[in-house]
């Protein structure tokens, strides 16, 4: 069951208290920077563990400057389309809402989920700008790799480091799938469940991969099967080098 800290009252509570009720995950961003994109980021992993959990989910954007250029740059990461909040009917009676905000942002009455800043160069110019060679996936995990709670500051170091990891673990599960499945441990996939539903706690969760990778005894097929599991949260398209080894 996934339990996520209400920054107004700062207690955990349970983001959806009957499992097939509606859900809205309502992000708001009233400027398009590398803080927005992250917020919208957190709610998009928000969406899908709640998916996964069986629960239905209406994700809806509140924004404000540059919304285009926010869905463009949301897209790029492959966070999946959010309604706008303009355009959305009345509200569905009875229906849980999850407000995700960066500190200090606008929230009304839902439970609130608080988002650090990101900080990108390029938001100093009034646009986020990162070098044209860098997978949006890679600034996915990067935005992804610290607690929400912490400041992410997008140098290319961090960008580099984030590459690296990404292209080692496409690498790694494209060998993987080259052998007969197995089906995840449920030892592990209760460790990546107990993560993701502990407050969204992403970093544990690419921490439970780490560990999966040279784990004694775990056949490749399912290490494969893992990392695609984990993958419908983290969004990182991690079996898309499948079939281009030679």
């Amino acid at each position: 069951m996934l339990r996520i800290l209400d920054a107004r009252t700062n207690e955990p509570v349970v983001a959806a208290p009957a499992r097939r009720a509606l859900t809205r995950v309502e992000a708001y961003a009233p400027r398009f920077d590398s803080t927005a994109l992250r917020v919208l980021l957190i709610a998009d992993v928000l969406v899908r563990a709640l998916e996964v959990g069986g629960t239905p989910v209406w994700p809806v954007l509140t924004g404000g400057q540059q919304v285009a250029e926010l869905r463009a740059g949301a897209a790029a990461l492959g966070i999946r389309p959010f309604e706008d909040r303009g355009d959305v009917g009345p509200e569905f009676a009875g229906a849980q809402l999850i407000e995700v905000v960066s500190g200090g942002e606008r929230a009304t009455a839902g439970i609130r989920l608080d988002v650090a800043p990101a900080d990108s160069p390029g938001d100093r110019a009034g646009s986020l700008s990162a070098p044209g060679d860098v997978d949006p996936a890679t600034l996915r995990l990067a935005l992804l790799a610290r607690p929400r709670s912490e400041p992410v500051r997008l140098t290319p170091d961090t960008l580099a480091d984030a590459g690296s990891a990404l292209a080692h673990w496409r690498r790694s599960v494209a060998v993987w799938a080259s052998q007969p499945s197995r089906p995840v441990p449920e030892a592990v996939r209760q460790d990546l469940r107990a993560a993701w539903e502990d407050d969204l706690d992403v970093p544990a969760v690419l921490d439970v991969l780490r560990r999966v990778e040279t784990l004694d005894g775990m056949p490749d097929g399912a290490r494969f099967e893992t990392y695609a599991y984990a993958d419908r949260i983290l969004g990182l398209e991690l079996t898309r080098e499948i079939g281009s080894l030679t």
